[in-house]
Parts: structure tokens; sequence; C-alpha cells
């Protein structure tokens, strides 16, 4: 349990409540070409860069716990920090570092893992987004573990590769199947067999989040567990066949089973072990809930082996799901969230599926369900199924209609929302469609602005990482666009760049400067939040970016 929080001496808050926008994926960019942010129609974000305090935050690497600045923030980390007030460290540096020093393998579920398959002659299957994005999952980690197998007499080993072109680039499959290909051949010998078994984009099969697309992960289901798809030899052959008759980036491409003489090499069976290697935990409770769920309602699963199965990380520390899993989480407390219920204030969080985990479970410090459900309301405006690009809008409005009731009601001191736009139109590569996705938002800060200016309120504009400021590659050296094929070649993953934070304050009485603290990371908006609600931050939060007159 938390402590009330001490009144503020130099502010005493709004008569209003505070509004924290996050606009999902909208960052400050650091090339003309390429960012749908500065090219998009946005009067109103002009309106209060020219008009309100505002700076920028950090919002990747170090800033949001991961382990270098060559990471990108994500959607999960991005909401820990802002929650949290604190930097903790992340999945990617929590499983480096459980791998380097040993423990992972020290641990009781890789023992019990290994012995499984020891046991039984059984295979060990490795599930998970193939790829060094560091967002899911990291390739380094698979292969770590595979050699560890080998070394303590594990003979069967099976891969089953979600391909990625999201926080990597969009056709780079290949870039990670043929160099996996030949560590895995290095490896093969008496004794010793480890391949390939299935495969497909990871927004087609299997790591669906917040329950949108159950279809999602009854395709990976089938693909994974039962072999049952189109087969390939090989996974190039699949990935340039796929490509070649669909023209889909990776992330949209078909399921596919390898086989040999018409036989699925990696289908999986009683007494086998599997490992989800994804760290992140939105995209990996679903497929985890078919393996270990004995009623499960949303499809038919048919044959269910009886398997072992672990997850590479605790994906609900609530629920504790999984069962098993290899690298303890961070235990993130003293939320933002806990305060503002400690100290009676009434709050709100909203957004439509896509990103409703994130203002609530992920802003929460990775845990499910109400601090106290009579202080707080949760509202999710159910997502469309249908590639983002179709309908770069989304929910903004619906969201936005339900700000506007919240912020008149005056129920509420605290609000937050999440508009997902940047970030999911963002991922598609589809720059008018990103475009648009901006100028939504934008629209949506005009009606929020009316709704807080009535009720004598404060907004908070910021953002979890940056996506859709970044659409194209660029050289490194020379920052012009990459070209591929006489085409400017598209980004789809999250950019390293500084997101905005602005403070529009209509009733602000110059208690704090105009000039915002520079230099800070998202973390800091839980101060800043808790200093315009009327109160002190806790100690060891990070500092807000308000600093006081007197």
């Amino acid at each position: 349990m938390v402590e009330k929080l001490q009144k503020a001496t130099w502010f005493k808050g709004r008569r209003g409540p505070v509004v924290l926008v996050i606009m999902d994926g909208v960052g400050y960019g650091k090339f003309e070409e390429g960012d749908a942010v500065r090219s998009g129609l946005t009067p109103t974000l002009d309106w209060f860069h020219a008009n309100c305090p505002n700076t920028a935050l950090k919002a990747h690497g170090t800033a949001v716990g991961l382990p270098s600045d060559e990471d990108m923030g994500n959607s999960e980390v991005g909401h820990n920090a802002i929650g949290s007030g604190r930097v903790f460290a992340q999945g990617a540096k929590l499983v480096n570092r459980s791998i380097d020093s040993g423990q992972m393998f020290a641990g009781e579920t890789w023992k019990n893992l290994v012995a499984n398959c020891v046991a039984n002659q059984s295979a060990l299957h490795f599930l998970g987004l193939f790829s060094d994005g560091n967002v899911h999952s990291h390739i380094d980690h698979l292969k770590a573990m595979i050699e560890r197998a080998k070394a303590e007499g594990v003979a069967k080993v099976r891969v089953h590769i979600l391909l990625d072109g999201r926080d990597v680039g969009e056709t780079s499959a290949l870039e990670y199947v043929d160099p996996f290909e030949a560590f895995l051949a290095g490896l093969n010998g008496p004794g010793f067999d480890a391949r390939i078994a299935s495969g497909g984009g990871r927004m087609n099969i299997t790591m669906d989040r917040y329950q949108a697309n159950w279809d999602m992960v009854k395709r990976g289901w089938a693909t994974h567990v039962q072999a049952e798809g189109r087969q390939f030899p090989s996974a190039r052959a699949a990935v340039e066949t796929l490509r070649k008759e669909t023209g889909a980036i990776d992330q949209d491409l078909d399921a596919f089973v390898i086989a040999a003489d018409g036989q699925p090499v990696g289908r999986m069976e009683d007494g086998d072990s599997v490992v989800f290697f994804n760290f992140r935990g939105d995209r990996s409770i679903e497929i985890t809930a078919a393996f270990e769920e004995d009623e499960f309602p949303h499809f038919d699963r048919g044959r269910r082996p009886a398997v072992m199965y672990a997850g590479m990380m605790e994906y609900d520390g609530d629920l504790h799901v999984p069962k098993r899993y290899l690298v303890t989480p961070p235990a993130i407390d003293r939320t933002l969230s806990e305060y503002v219920c400690a100290t009676g204030l009434r709050s709100l969080a909203i957004s439509e599926t896509q990103k409703y985990g994130h203002v609530t479970y992920f802003f929460n410090g990775n845990k499910s369900g109400y601090i106290d459900k009579s202080l707080e309301t949760y509202i999710e405006i159910p997502s469309d199924i249908l590639p983002f690009e179709q309908r770069p809008w989304m929910k903004g409005a619906e969201i936005t209609d339900e700000v506007l009731k919240a912020v008149a009601s005056g129920k509420y001191h605290f609000i937050r929302l999440n508009f997902p736009n940047g970030d999911m139109v963002g991922h598609t590569g589809v720059y008018a469609a990103a475009q648009i996705a901006v100028e939504t938002v934008d629209l949506c800060l005009a009606r929020i602005k009316k709704a807080v200016d009535a009720a004598g309120g404060v907004m908070v504009i910021s953002a979890d990482h940056g996506n859709a400021d970044d659409m194209y590659e660029h050289e490194k050296k020379t920052g012009a666009v990459k070209i591929e094929d006489g085409k400017k070649k598209v980004k789809t993953a999250h950019s390293l760049n500084p997101v905005p934070c602005i403070v529009y304050d209509p009733e602000g009485q110059g208690e704090y400067a105009r000039e915002l603290v520079a230099g800070l990371g998202i973390s800091s908006l839980a101060a800043t939040c808790l200093n315009l609600l009327g109160y002190e931050a806790p100690g060891d939060y990070d500092p807000s970016v308000l600093a006081p007159v007197n």
C-alpha cells in the first residue's frame, strides 16, 4: 500500500481535471522526408507548440529501461515508464542479464524443460518473433537457448518463426532466416537435430493481443502445434514463394509448414517441451492461454498435445500467466495510479482495444484489473478488425466522445487516454494513411481542448515513442532516403526520436516557468501530472517538467 500524496505548496491544482493525452507513435522526426507528423495538416498541434510550454522527452533506450540507446522504445515499456514515474530494467535487459549470468539455465523452469525432453527423448520447441528488433524478442536469446539445450543433452529442437517486418525492415525476413539456417547447420550432427518447423507473419498468425482477433491465434495453433497448412521444403522457399504470390510484407505473410518427404518436420507431440521466447507480454498472453487453459472457449483446438509449456517471462503478474517462465519480469511498484487512488482521486483510463491494455495493465505496472474500482473507470472502445491503413482514423472520434463526456461530468480528477493511430497506422508503412492518422489525432485534440477550456482543466500532450515521424529508411551517413527497386524504402518500425511534452493550462497563474525542464524522459510525465493535480510527487520519482516559480 502507498501513502496519500502530500499537497503541493506552490501549486493548488485547477478546478477541472488533468487530461493526459498519449499520442501513440507520434514523435519529433529527425528527417523532413518521411515524417508524416511534420507533413500532416496539424493546426491544433501547431497552435499548442506556438502558445504553450513544451519540450521534448526521451522515449527509447535507457530512458525506458532498455539495454542501450540503440534500442527503440515501444508501447509496453513506454507506458510502464509513464505510469510508474521511474525507469525499471525492462524485458530485453532482464533476459540479457539472465542469460549472461547463467541464471536462466540454473532456474527450475529451464531444468524441467530440458529434463522432460531428455527423459522422453522428445523435442524442445521454440516459438516466437524471429528478429533482433528487441521489442518483443531477440534472436540472440533464441540462439543461446538452443546452444544450451544441445549442451545439456536435448537431441531434437524445432523452431517456429514469426516473421517480423514491423520492428525491423518490412522485407528483411531472409536476413534472419539464412544466417540462422547456417547457425543450425553448425550445431547439427550426430545426436542433435535442429530445424525450422513452421512460420508466418506476426500480424497474420499467433501474435494477437487484447483478444482483438482470436482467428490469428487459431491459425497459429493449427500451424505450429498441428503442423497443418501449406508445406514448403524450407523457410526460404516459403518466404520467397509467398512474397511473390501475394506481395505481402513480412508481418502479413501467410502461415507455412516445413516438410520433408511430405511429412511435417515439427508437429508438437505428447511429451514435448515448448518455449514461447517473446519477453513482452501483450502479444504472448493469448497463445499462452491456448497452451495452458483447460476451459478454452475461443476456438476448437482439436488435438491438444500434453506438452510442458513455458514463456520467456511472466506475462501477467496478477493472473500468474504463464504457469512456468524463464525470467522474472520487473517488479514495478508505487505507480501513479496507486498514489492517485490512495489520495482518493477519481480517474478514467480509456482507449480502443489495440491500446486499452496499455493505459490500464502496462500503465499500472503490469497488473491486471482495477486498483480501486470505487475510484477508477476503465473504458475500452472495440477496435475494427481490418488493416489499419484502410481506416486510419481508427476509433479516435469515439474515444474523444467519451473523453468529452468525462471532462464535462466533473466526476474525474485525472483522465488518461491513448490514441493508437500514429503507431498502428505507422506500422503499416503506408505514408498517406499515416498522415491521415496524425491529422485524425489533431482533430481530436481540438475537441478535447474546448472541453478542457470549459471545465478549467489542464491537458498534458505526449507520446510513448515515435513511429509516424519516421516512415522511410535513411542512410546513416547522409540522411538520404534509401532506395530499393527504384522505390523509397519504407520503414515500419518505431523511431528513436524524442516525443512531445506540451502543457496546456488555460487558467494558469504563472506558478511554474514557461520554459519546461529539458533533457528528461517520459517517466517524468507521472510527476508532472501529480504536480498539476496539486500534489508533490514521491521523492524517488523522476523529476517533473515543471519548474516552480516560487
